[in-house]
């Protein structure tokens, strides 16, 4: 039988790779995967409106290094499980797991010169996938 610690790192990759295949279409506006209330931004909500505040990852971009904080309480029943960074062109320049006891912060270097879109995302073990867009 398959234990939580497994069943939710199993989930985060899941959560990433949907994050990956919807790419391109998330820098092309409105998608219909976050219709369908599987990815999720502080524009679009969908079931988890008012949420955004303590979900949607924020961002800064500084000196290479790209910088992810979600302000989510980590709590056992309840907490961010992972971060991940992918550039406009699908590629995943790094992505963190968290438990419970860690605080949803991470770093990530950016390819050397790299300039266009990019997106952060944030999985939360029960408010689901959370994508943030930025311009390097």
């Amino acid at each position: 039988m398959i234990d939580r610690r497994e069943f939710l790192k199993t989930s985060a990759v899941a959560a990433s790779a949907v994050a990956v295949a919807s790419t391109v279409p998330v820098f092309a506006g409105e998608t219909a995967a976050s219709h369908a209330g599987i990815v999720y931004t502080e524009q679009q909500q969908g079931k988890w409106e008012g949420k955004a505040g303590s979900h949607a990852p924020k961002v800064t971009v500084a000196e290479g290094k790209v910088s992810v904080v979600t302000a989510h309480p980590m709590t056992e029943p309840h907490f961010i499980v992972r971060h991940t960074v992918v550039l406009e062109d699908g590629t995943v320049i790094g992505g963190k797991t968290f438990t419970h006891a860690d605080k949803p912060e991470s770093s990530f270097d950016l390819p050397e010169g790299y300039k266009g879109k990019a997106c952060a995302t944030s999985f939360c073990n029960l408010h689901d996938l959370w994508v943030t867009e930025f311009t390097v």
